[in-house]
């Protein structure tokens, strides 16, 4: 009778918090669940709280064993609304770090859990996501965390870039390096996420200010950052600093429209073309597959098309964040190999990297050769002449589809069904499709003599 009526208690309480769930709002924010004592046994974020409070007390949920053997102690639950998903991301981090609930504490014990860095000291601080914030190129950094989720918070970096602009490459740069103006800078810049202080294309007191604007948005709410920039905005305007003003009016306008993923992707997009469902899925797959911690972010790849020792091209695909940018695509016509793959992408990567290789630009964070172990030990060839090396490449062999990296005796076999294989296949069927379209283009004006 005892075990009937704890079961009971049970489902009577697990009934009360489902109805109670009902009347919260679909919105953003951060839910904290209490034991009969108002002491927090959990702290967590939602996109919608009602929908993810709700997933909690239905009846058939199975959300994993240390948290299911939580929700009998849950008496009390506490909702904060947030304006954005960031917001709530940035709110549950803190919250946790001051209280330290049980059932999170369990969650976040080791040292695998994500952290946000400032590298404050730096000329020009970079931004960056971190397991191991007590590494060395930290010190003296600001620091935000643990977040539960490193997927969040790695895209609510990568969306805040678009406000803020700032760094997460790990150049060292300093602002009185008379080499800075030689620097060509990254997609990032291109795309209009990063300022480009590796090129002076910002100075450091201008870049600073906006570092010192990202951290009171850390710590502060959307609406108060955006009366901030107004006020700013309106000083630059009435003291004549019309270039200032203008900064701060676009910051206004890229913070207002952070939850409007697909516009924002539209402004450097210029060709919506769906490759994957879920391009960060494959990214996330992809670095887990190849065993790098950077994440893959800007990733180029390289066909050849010849036809018949007739003419003999080359194409570079540029995908960033997963999606194609068609302003990042170029083409080559062979000038040293006729007929000969190896040699035509020796050639190729020696045009292309010539200028990363010396140090005046950063390397793409992958780069993908079409072709299986002979097209990389070419591509290889290429890269031993250059001072700077690439920090990963790879080939995907046809028809087996396996990923050859570079010293491995053994490619890497992945399932059909991998995200990580289906990215990887994509951008390379879109470098095949590019290279054939500008071979045909240029058989058919040979042949027609246009």
């Amino acid at each position: 009778m005892k075990k009937e009526n704890i079961a009971l208690k049970a489902e009577k309480q697990r009934k009360k918090h489902a109805e109670f769930a009902k009347t919260l709002p679909d919105s953003p924010g951060v839910y904290l669940m209490h034991d009969e004592n108002a002491e927090i046994l959990y702290i967590g974020k939602a996109g919608s709280l009602k929908k993810r409070v709700t997933s909690y007390f239905l009846e058939s949920a199975d959300i994993g064993p240390w948290k299911q053997g939580m929700l009998p102690l849950v008496a009390i639950i506490e909702t904060i609304d947030c304006e954005t998903e960031w917001e709530a991301l940035l709110l549950e981090s803190r919250l946790i770090k001051d209280h330290r609930p049980k059932y999170n504490t369990l969650q976040l014990d080791g040292k695998t859990y994500p952290y946000l860095v400032i590298t404050k000291k730096d000329d020009y601080p970079g931004v960056f996501v971190t397991r191991n914030p007590a590494d060395e190129q930290f010190q003296g950094a600001k620091l935000f965390g643990p977040f539960t989720s490193v997927g969040a918070l790695h895209q609510a970096i990568h969306m805040l870039q678009t406000v803020f602009k700032y760094r997460t490459c790990h150049l060292d740069i300093k602002h009185d390096d008379a080499s800075n103006v030689f620097f060509r800078p990254c997609l990032l810049h291109a795309v209009g996420r990063c300022s480009a202080p590796c090129a002076n294309r910002v100075s450091q007191e201008s870049y600073g200010k906006t570092i010192d604007q990202f951290l009171r948005f850390l710590t502060s709410k959307r609406s108060v950052m955006l009366r901030e920039l107004q006020c700013s905005m309106d000083e630059a305007a009435k003291n004549k600093k019309y270039e200032e003003a203008a900064v701060f009016r676009d910051q206004i306008i890229a913070l207002e429209k952070l939850d409007d993923r697909s516009s924002a992707e539209v402004i450097w997009q210029s060709e919506v073309t769906v490759f994957a469902k879920d391009p960060s899925a494959g990214m996330n797959a992809l670095q887990k597959a190849l065993g790098v911690n950077e994440q893959l972010r800007c990733i180029e790849a390289f066909d050849i098309a010849h036809l018949q020792g007739g003419e003999t091209v080359a194409a570079k695909v540029s995908f960033m964040d997963g999606r194609p940018y068609k302003e990042g695509y170029r083409r080559f016509k062979i000038k040293t190999a006729r007929n000969d793959d190896y040699m035509s992408m020796r050639e190729v990567i020696s045009r292309r990297y010539r200028d990363a290789g010396k140090g005046l630009e950063l390397y793409p964070n992958l780069i993908v050769i079409d072709g299986g172990k002979g097209q990389l030990s070419s591509a290889m060839e290429a890269f031993e002449q250059f001072e700077v090396q690439p920090p990963l490449v790879i080939s995907i062999a046809k028809k087996e589809e396996q990923l050859y990296t570079v010293g491995a005796s053994e490619p890497i076999r992945l399932g059909r069904n991998n995200e990580g294989l289906k990215l990887v296949q994509a951008i390379r069927d879109e470098a095949h499709r590019f290279a054939q379209h500008y071979h045909h283009y240029l058989r058919n004006k040979k042949v027609l003599g246009d």
